[in-house]
């Protein structure tokens, strides 16, 4: 009898999947949309929770009603997914059915991945040994769904994590799987690097997918975080595959353009669903309020799209396993300079402040449950660390209680932190670098009050230190 174990990382309450993918390690395209195959069978279509930009990470939504009477039927047909099942040649039925060959075509574009490491997870898989694959995103992996104007039209509302861990599970039934969802929600891949070790390295999976397309900005400094977190989670010493989701908005906002440079580099498996979805409205196929209800984050339907096309391309992967040739060692040189191959986030478990002020231990936010939190008074908690770079994790509220605090590196003040999220869509955690140098040194650090503070309220999280 095949086990499942779920692990929540981050100490938050979150599970779901990770994958990797790939092509041949010659650097050639080793299968083609029309290499799929599907099994023919009836059932009905799958969908869940997501994140994205900017959110508060929580569970997926219930139906949207959506379109009107008039439209339900053609709605209903155009919605009807399939059971999932397996094919005679033991590949498994993507449960749903909304993506077209010709439109899968803009999902997985790219003639230079090397799927060798994703077949070689399974054939480890085939095996019966046992088997860790992760995920680590924002909101949308770690499970929101939008209502969509159709997702009463879905049946089985999933995240396309939850998704992606059932092919693995469907495929090869009787091995035994830790599956870890690293989802945080409104977390970017400044945050991702630092968190990285603690919350999926240090459960040495087999397999990471990588999912922050739509929190980071299209940019030189997240293509530098993205780059340092996909080169860190190869660089691990099991040398776990890789694989990379480009989610996007609606409105195409994403940060595609510079993430798919880290994994063309790296000839790492690549999926789109924000190309995908472009095309989908381009044609007319589905509409923006059916593929999400507040342009960020997918709908139902958005997820099932999105855990179809992951299917697809393990599918096509899986119908070579046998014929691609192990992984070689990952040895490709940096995209970018290499600033936070070595960072963490220090909180009560790793860090003890020289002094509190009038900060004191606290718990406010479960993903990051180790912070100080000054509730009143002027603050002037102090740190002694060693660092080259310092990022400050703090908690930004909607209560209108939070305020404004500067941060000190050696007396010298270098930033200053506004909490107050007055109005926002909901609290979160929050990131900035505040000093960066050119070599490693020990230095103190101060948080306290600004004079003109709109708040008492503030959280530390962490602090974000690299070298």
């Amino acid at each position: 009898m095949r086990k499942k174990n779920w692990r929540c990382t981050g100490l938050a309450v979150w599970m779901t999947v990770c994958l990797l993918v790939g092509c041949g390690s010659d650097g050639t395209k080793n299968r083609e949309p029309d290499d799929i195959q599907t099994a023919d069978v009836d059932g009905t279509g799958a969908d869940e929770t997501g994140n994205g930009a900017a959110d508060t990470g929580g569970t997926g939504t219930e139906d949207a009603e959506g379109a009107g009477e008039g439209d339900a039927d053609d709605t209903a047909n155009a919605l009807d997914g399939r059971e999932s099942g397996p094919a005679s040649d033991g590949m498994q039925a993507p449960p749903t059915d909304y993506v077209s060959e010709e439109l899968y075509v803009s999902a997985d574009q790219w003639d230079s991945c090397d799927d060798a490491a994703l077949a070689a997870v399974m054939r480890k898989a085939e095996t019966g040994e046992p088997v860790t694959i992760a995920c680590i995103g924002g909101s949308i992996t770690q499970g929101t769904i939008s209502n969509g104007s159709d997702d009463r039209m879905v049946t089985d509302k999933k995240c396309y994590a939850d998704l992606y861990f059932s092919w693995w599970e469907q495929t090869f039934s009787d091995t035994e799987f830790t599956f870890i969802n690293a989802g945080i929600g409104a977390t970017d891949s400044y945050i991702g690097v630092h968190r990285v070790q603690r919350d999926v390295l240090d459960f040495h999976p087999d397999l990471v997918l990588v999912e922050f397309s739509v929190n980071d900005a299209d940019s030189p400094t997240y293509k530098t975080t993205y780059d340092n977190l996909v080169r860190r989670i190869l660089l691990a010493d099991n040398h776990p595959a890789v694989m990379l989701l480009f989610m996007g908005q609606t409105n195409g906002a994403t940060a595609q353009g510079s993430h798919v440079l880290v994994g063309f580099n790296y000839k790492l498996p690549m999926i789109s669903y924000a190309s995908l979805i472009q095309d989908m409205m381009a044609q007319e196929v589905y509409t923006a309020d059916q593929l999400s209800g507040d342009e960020v984050h997918p709908s139902a339907l958005g997820h099932a799209v999105t855990g179809e096309i992951l299917w697809k391309y393990l599918n096509a992967v899986y119908a070579q396993r046998n014929e691609l040739p192990e992984p070689q060692e990952f040895a490709a040189p940096p995209v970018t300079s290499e600033r936070y191959l070595n960072a963490s986030i220090l909180d009560r478990e790793t860090i003890t402040p020289a002094e509190y002020g009038s900060f004191e231990e606290s718990s406010k936010f479960e993903p990051f449950p180790m912070d100080w939190t000054c509730e009143s008074g002027e603050g002037g908690i102090v740190f002694e660390a060693e660092f080259q770079r310092l990022g400050v994790l703090f908690y930004k509220t909607v209560d209108g209680k939070s305020g404004q605090f500067d941060v000190f590196v050696d007396g010298e003040r270098a930033a200053t932190l506004d909490a107050d999220f007055s109005g926002g869509w909901g609290n979160c955690a929050e990131a900035r670098e505040v000093y960066s140098s050119d070599t490693a040194g020990q230095h103190t650090v101060e948080i306290r009050k600004s004079p003109d503070s709109t708040g008492d309220v503030f959280t530390i999280l962490g602090l974000m230190a690299a070298q």
